[in-house]
């Protein structure tokens, strides 16, 4: 397991198109799988979507389509991210699957075996939004927080219950035990709070009759799964767990690649992302879910803020809502993927506006990266001058931002290689290599700046792919000639 590395999203509902805000966590996501691919590990990297729920189902009825053939319009639009991301994940999950239903429907037999589900008539308020049960204390002038523009309902039925409540210790034991199982450290702190508050019971299923998408409950042809249930399970169900495709309790099975990946109980592996308004499902649901069916917990979660527009919420009402689709269209996928993990704090709230964008684009890409590689480039081959130089040779900045990425510091990192930009932007001006003749000289001034660029590639590889490479591929060279523009001006 030391050379293995599991790493999962969360799954975005497809009840409308991919917005910014998954952007930021996939690609997150991604530098991490990327940066464990380069210190040598075996990447299992999941993303994928959830495809069951009320408000599917509703979104579906709404246009008029049946809702298998809805979320496979609005599944292929979450996997055209990774073209347009350059994300490298090599798992999308849909919750639709085949392999998924049954390995939900057998991790339900588990938690069943084990005297965690029961039977009961309850009467709740619903947030269709979150797809949760809200209690008063979580709502604000009776509405959920989070989507204060739906009418909470009421659900009056009879369903199955998973024991949360009986899980209360062994989740406060977990948090005792792994000091950063939460990050940042506040979030961790938060949940604590929550589950040492006391845990309710929660629905798992829904009637059939009245919510028919879903996976149907094991031995109950009136019940189908509740959402959140169903979908937690895919983070496994990814890895082939079961690794039979009937599973029964008892039968031999292999579950080698689930063990490597996911870990064990005294070695957990999985690296989770998610927003915070899916940290108690993460954190403490899906933590207890795994105990029941007598299954390792997860390694760590990362818990990221949300995405305002000019201080305010992302919403179709007021029309700020960002299409990642059309900011890469017209600005480029490393700009984008830059402008997110630079800009936007990786565990606070972070704004996005069009001209925040648009600054940070032309400040740091255009007239920073973008305008020293040109000039060097240009300088080194006007002047004929040949240089030796060697990638990975700055042992020091390797270092530092190893230090930054174990702490999931992508801005603070980025931050540091710009640093290192600008110094050799201050040296250029400085020493003006431009006004001399001699070829000695020129080349004592431009190998240092040239080495720095190749070792700053180097290591800005898992944040801007495409940029790294188009520098590696033009610095490695004894002979350096100008290359494309790498971000033209908009």
């Amino acid at each position: 397991m030391p050379n293995k590395f599991y790493i999962t999203t969360t799954l975005p509902y497809v009840n409308a198109k991919p917005h910014i805000g998954f952007a930021l966590e996939i690609i997150q996501a991604d530098v991490i799988a990327r940066w464990q691919r380069q210190q040598g590990k075996e990447v299992f990297f999941n993303t994928g979507t959830d495809e069951h729920g009320l408000k599917i189902y509703r979104k579906a009825l709404e246009e008029g389509k049946e809702p298998q053939a809805y979320c496979d319009e609005y599944a292929a639009k979450f996997d055209d991210l990774k073209q347009a991301l350059n994300l490298s994940y090599n798992a999308f999950i849909r919750t639709t699957g085949e392999h998924h239903l049954k390995a939900a429907q057998e991790f339900w037999r588990r938690c069943d075996q084990n005297g965690d589900i029961y039977k009961k008539n309850y009467k709740v308020k619903y947030c269709v939004g979150c797809e949760l049960e809200k209690t008063e204390s979580e709502l604000l002038e009776g509405k959920c927080p989070i989507h204060p523009n739906l009418a909470m309902e009421l659900i009056e039925e009879e369903n199955y219950f998973f024991k949360f409540s009986k899980y209360q210790k062994p989740l406060l034991d977990l948090y005792d035990k792994n000091k950063d199982f939460v990050m940042p450290e506040w979030r961790l702190k938060e949940i604590k709070n929550f589950v040492a508050g006391g845990l309710e019971d929660f629905s798992i299923s829904r009637l059939k009759e009245k919510m028919p998408w879903g996976v149907p409950v094991p031995g109950d042809d009136k019940q189908v799964m509740y959402v959140w249930f169903d979908a937690l399970i895919n983070y496994i169900s990814t890895l082939g767990w079961p690794s039979y495709a009937e599973a029964s309790a008892g039968k031999p099975d292999d579950e080698k690649k689930f063990k490597e990946f996911w870990g064990t109980a005294e070695k957990p592996n999985a690296l989770q992302i998610a927003g915070k308004d899916n940290l108690r499902q993460q954190a403490a649901m899906w933590q207890a879910m795994l105990m029941s069916a007598g299954l390792p917990p997860s390694k760590q979660i990362l818990i990221h803020g949300f995405i305002n527009s000019g201080g305010q919420k992302m919403s179709k009402s007021l029309g700020n809502v960002i299409d990642p689709f059309e900011l890469v269209e017209k600005y480029g996928t490393d700009a984008v993927r830059y402008y997110l993990l630079a800009e936007i704090t990786p565990f606070e709230d972070g704004d996005f506006t069009v001209e925040k964008f648009a600054a940070r684009y032309n400040a740091d890409l255009v007239n920073g990266l973008g305008n020293l590689a040109a000039r060097v480039s240009a300088l080194l081959e006007k002047n004929n001058v040949e240089i030796q130089i060697k990638r990975g040779s700055d042992a020091e900045l390797k270092s530092k931002i190893e230090a930054l990425m174990a702490e999931y510091g992508f801005n603070e990192a980025l931050q540091l290689l710009w640093q290192k930009l600008r110094q050799s932007d201050e040296i250029l001006s400085a020493k003006k290599p431009w006004e001399l003749k001699d070829q000695d000289e020129i080349k004592k001034i431009l190998e240092p700046v040239a080495r720095d660029i190749l070792n700053v590639a180097d290591l800005l590889s898992p944040f801007m792919p495409d940029t790294a490479e188009k520098i590696i591929k033009q610095f490695s060279n004894n002979k350096i000639k100008k290359g494309e523009m790498l971000f033209p001006r908009v």
